[in-house]
């Protein structure tokens, strides 16, 4: 059976002081699903989050809470199907964690701050869910910007949303938490099909924690849909207008810009053997080559972002003569060759045989393992 939809715009244009920014937006949210924009710095994500939560006023179209029109919400009943936490910064003074986390409750308080019983249930609840309740005590300004991140996050989940709306949600967080944070939100999405639209700088995590992905860029929405429709070669990098370096799809993984030039050391690599040698050789500005490579290989994509020339075979082929032949040239042309295998096997014995050819022609090697 299909979700049901939490949240749509229609014909939405979002900016300031009566200024358009960005135009013609269609995002459509339903319960148990993530939604993440992406774009560039400046692009307009937070502009567009800020105006479905009623924060800035809409240019043109409307937002739709359900069926109800968001200018027609009034804010109390908003602020019990609507949560948000944006990248501003609160600064309460003199307030533990568990009181700033309590402010969640004030939609169904009066903003009075008298809990009842049930409220202090759900808000121990909330504590525990994001694992802070050892913080619970703690003066919330004492906290780190990570710490701080969580506790704002189960001050939103307080108001017991259907909508939840996080602007650079991971922004202050190490890896760790990143990681722990994104698979609460995951688990929460699952469990109680709370629907998030949120921004994400990390394109990594935007790839696997989303159901749908909004690129924001210039004065529209240039791709929204899942993503694997969203993430294919070279998309990344014209929406972002990159130049020195590359985004991979598939892999999720960012390579700095390659040395030009014509190749000096030739790599034999393969099964995740060279990826680190690639990136050392990147930092030291040597120029290089790498085959024969299986285009599925764990070591291809780093070859084909790094390395100036790579001598490759179609996924799950075998390598053919031709390989052998081309790489060859290549490397006899360099001044060095550098071997990161240490064991050939049956459909590799052609590498084999070009670290036999340098041996036999004098060639300078090196066996490399990190």
């Amino acid at each position: 059976m299909e979700e049901r939809e939490l949240l749509h715009t229609d014909g939405l244009s979002v900016g300031y002081h009566g200024k358009e920014l960005i135009k013609e937006i269609g995002i459509s949210l339903k319960m148990g699903e993530i939604v993440t924009l992406i774009g560039p710095n400046g692009a307009g994500k937070s502009t567009i989050l800020k105006t479905i939560a009623k924060q800035l006023q809409e240019i043109c179209g409307s937002v739709y809470v359900e069926n109800t029109r968001l200018c027609e919400l009034p804010e109390k009943e908003l602020a019990k199907k609507m949560s948000i936490v944006f990248t501003e910064r609160i600064t309460p003074e003199l307030m533990t964690v568990a009181d700033v986390v309590a402010m969640g409750r004030y939609p169904y308080t009066g903003g009075l701050g008298i809990l009842t019983p049930k409220d202090e249930a759900v808000v121990a609840q909330c504590m525990e869910q994001i694992r802070i309740s050892p913080l619970k005590e703690r003066n919330f300004m004492s906290l780190s910007d990570g710490q701080k991140q969580r506790v704002l996050l189960a001050k939103a989940l307080c108001q017991e949303p259907e909508i939840l709306i996080l602007d650079e949600p991971t922004s202050y967080l190490d890896v760790k938490y990143k990681l722990e944070f994104l698979s609460m939100l995951q688990e929460m999405t699952r469990k109680k099909k709370i629907g998030v639209l949120m921004s994400l700088h990390e394109l990594d995590l935007a790839e696997r924690v989303s159901d749908k992905i909004v690129c924001v860029k210039g004065k529209n929405i240039e791709h929204y849909g899942m993503p694997e429709e969203v993430f294919t070669d070279g998309f990344v990098d014209q929406l972002y207008e990159i130049t020195d370096g590359t985004f991979q799809e598939k892999s999720g993984c960012v390579e700095l810009k390659k040395c030009g030039g014509i190749p000096e050391v030739f790599v034999i690599a393969g099964n995740g053997t060279g990826s680190f040698l690639f990136r050392q050789l990147q930092r030291n500005g040597i120029p290089f080559a790498v085959g024969i490579l299986g285009k599925n290989d764990i070591d291809y994509p780093a070859a084909e972002a790094l390395a100036v020339q790579v001598i490759a075979a179609e996924a799950y082929q075998d390598f053919e003569r031709q390989h052998y032949e081309a790489a060859k040239q290549v490397m006899c042309a360099c001044r060095k060759v550098i071997c990161c295998q240490t064991v050939f096997g049956s459909q590799n014995v052609l590498n084999r045989q070009l670290l036999q050819e340098a041996e036999d022609c004098g060639m300078e090697i090196e066996l490399w393992q990190k």
